[in-house]
């Protein structure tokens, strides 16, 4: 009879290592050797850093307040993700970093983002600071002049990033992706996936 329960461990830690991997909505990127961490500054004045969201899930994404569309539609099916998480939503983190720190200053970040959901954060810092993360994390991104002096719009990626609570970069979440099919990746983040 000892020999039972060594037999049933071993049938559940092979039918465990047979199991499917993880299917995620988004692109799995995990293992990258890029987007690892930023230096940048909260819309409270804050300094910031992955590290400082660790035990949490995070969304990061890259846009600015001028946007007609790609930005606002994305903070908006983040917030609706957020509402399909329930309890959930409290232990996920989304970072709004600014491409335009000239006219996106932090009061104006702290006006717009939590428009959109009071938890939502957003990051800013100088321009050649912005570059080097915006580099770090591949977004391109490019001013296009307006008809008048000191207006322009800017061309940017679209893609938001997700980390795992341990601040590991994992996902890339396209933008128009469903809010439910986002919430679904970010609980198997949670869940250790």
């Amino acid at each position: 009879m000892k020999l039972l329960p060594a037999l049933a461990l071993a049938l559940g830690l092979l039918l465990s290592a047979c199991s499917d991997p993880v299917k995620f909505n988004a692109t799995d990127i995990s293992g990258v050797d890029w987007g690892k961490d930023f230096a940048l500054t909260d819309h409270t004045g804050k300094a910031r850093h992955i590290a400082d969201y660790k035990g949490k899930a995070v969304v990061l994404f890259f846009g600015y307040t001028q946007c007609p569309d790609v930005c606002p539609t994305t903070l908006a099916g983040m917030r609706d993700a957020m509402k399909l998480m329930g309890e959930d939503a409290a232990r996920v983190q989304v970072l709004f970093v600014t491409l335009d720190p000239a006219r996106d200053t932090p009061q104006l970040l702290a006006q717009y983002v939590p428009w959109f959901e009071p938890s939502f954060v957003g990051l800013w810092a100088d321009e050649a600071t912005i570059a080097a993360t915006a580099k770090e994390y591949k977004v391109f991104y490019t001013k296009q002049p307006g008809k008048e002096p000191g207006s322009y719009s800017i061309d940017h990626s679209a893609a938001s990033y997700a980390f795992d609570p341990q601040g590991r970069l994992r996902l890339t979440i396209r933008h128009g992706e469903a809010p439910e099919r986002i919430a679904a990746d970010l609980k198997l983040l949670l869940a250790g996936k």
